[in-house]
């Protein structure tokens, strides 16, 4: 049964079938062959109950919360400002992509906003300056995944919506570690860069008055991320509530700058509904598929097999680890989460795993699933925003960090602490 579905799954997504469908006909296909129950009676029930829920709404309003800092140029502001204080580095404009990235993932929620947003501002800059193109465009890659795992998320509403783990938690979890990931990102770059100095490019030395002016570009997006994150951690708004106030801070912001106008604010509105309608078709679909998969006995089966291997813990987390690093060449992040979190995090949890500690390594997973080809989003993200050149030179580029990532997952295993310590602070 399981084999049956894992080729179904495969050669409808070969076959370019849109993720949603593709999860659709997968759970129509195993309940006529394999559920002893009729469930395509009760889809409209299931569908309805997967989207039904307060928190979802927080998706579309942290998506438009990014397009507008995207459609106002907000962003190129910030690109300018961290660009004076990082580029001394070896690497040069490389740092400012991995900081701006940081920075701008603590208001979009986004990996995909947040890399297609760097790549607009940085790949000219790139270019004009003779960067070596398959570095460059591998940290806009791998810095725009910072943007599923630093507060707010996307990802963590979903994966606390699957496990009805709390949010707030998990922000507060998804804080250090992405940091920490971005840190990493910065020294891994600098000693490649030091390494192979042709791979970076000129450092640019700016004067202290330069430095200190640009600072005023930082203030919106810090002011936000205070806003959204900090109304949440006082407990006085839920994550769709700070969503919401994100958005109206987002819009004052640019009403304050005169960048507002009716055609952003449209433009901002269609980008927002095509990205939310990708995902919450996704999400339903793929609830209605863990229904199915339940009551066939897969999920059952699965639990039965690895809570009876004889496998300890750790080599447990080890098997879904490299689980998730296999799934992540070959399926989207978004229905890797929710074909598989159902499935394994109660396995983790009942291990003994922390639920909060397992969503940060998890993201990671996921993280890491958006730069390795043939699937790996972000890399045609970027592909599509640079308009020329080989594709090759981006999956090249993110390599390096795919291996930082690697090393920040064993950080996270020995160093749980990592994950855990904010979320302990806020009891």
């Amino acid at each position: 049964m399981i084999l049956m579905a894992l080729l179904v799954l495969l050669l409808l997504l070969v076959l370019s079938v849109p993720v949603a469908a593709t999860l659709i006909a997968l759970g129509l296909f195993l309940d006529e062959f394999f559920s002893p129950f009729p469930l395509v009676r009760a889809l409209g029930d299931v569908l309805w109950s997967a989207s039904d829920s307060f928190l979802l709404i927080a998706i579309p309003l942290f998506i438009l919360l990014g397009e507008i800092l995207v459609r106002t140029g907000i962003a190129k502001g910030t690109y300018r400002a961290l660009e004076s204080w990082l580029s001394w580095l070896p690497g040069g404009l490389l740092h400012a992509n991995i900081g701006t990235a940081t920075l701008f993932s603590a208001t979009s929620g986004s990996s995909v906003a947040t890399a297609a947003t760097i790549g607009t501002v940085a790949i000219p800059q790139g270019k004009e300056m003779k960067y070596d193109q398959r570095l460059f465009t591998g940290s806009i890659a791998a810095g725009g995944t910072l943007g599923i795992m630093i507060p707010p998320s996307i990802n963590l509403i979903v994966y606390g919506f699957l496990t009805e783990t709390s949010i707030p938690r998990l922000f507060a979890a998804g804080l250090l570690p992405g940091l920490l990931l971005a840190l990493l990102f910065i020294l891994g770059t600098a000693l490649i860069c030091l390494w192979r100095p042709s791979l970076g490019g000129p450092s640019r030395r700016h004067s202290w008055r330069e430095r200190f002016s640009g600072l005023r570009h930082l203030v919106p997006v810090l002011l936000l991320f205070g806003v959204v994150v900090g109304s949440i951690y006082a407990g006085w708004a839920t994550p769709t509530e700070a969503a919401s106030l994100g958005v109206i801070g987002a819009l004052l912001i640019a009403v304050a700058m005169r960048k507002l106008s009716l055609a952003i604010i449209v433009e901002a509105l269609d980008g927002t509904m095509r990205t939310t309608g990708m995902i919450m078709l996704i999400i339903i679909a793929s609830y209605f598929l863990n229904f199915v998969l339940a009551s066939a006995g897969i999920t059952r089966e699965l639990r039965t097999f690895l809570e009876t291997a004889g496998l300890g813990p750790y080599a447990t987390l080890l098997m879904v680890i490299a689980l998730y690093i296999v799934l992540g060449f070959f399926i989207e992040t978004l229905s890797l989460m929710v074909i598989t979190i159902p499935i394994v995090a109660p396995i983790m949890i009942g291990l003994g795993f922390d639920p909060v500690w397992f969503g940060i390594l998890l993201i990671l997973l996921i993280e890491m699933a958006l730069i390795t080809p043939p699937v790996g989003l972000n890399l045609y993200v970027v592909q599509g925003v640079r308009q020329g050149g080989s594709f090759n030179d981006v999956m090249v580029g993110a390599i390096p960090y795919v291996g930082i990532m690697l090393l920040m997952a064993v950080v996270l295993v020995l160093f749980p602490a990592v994950a855990l310590y904010l979320p302990g602070v806020l009891n």
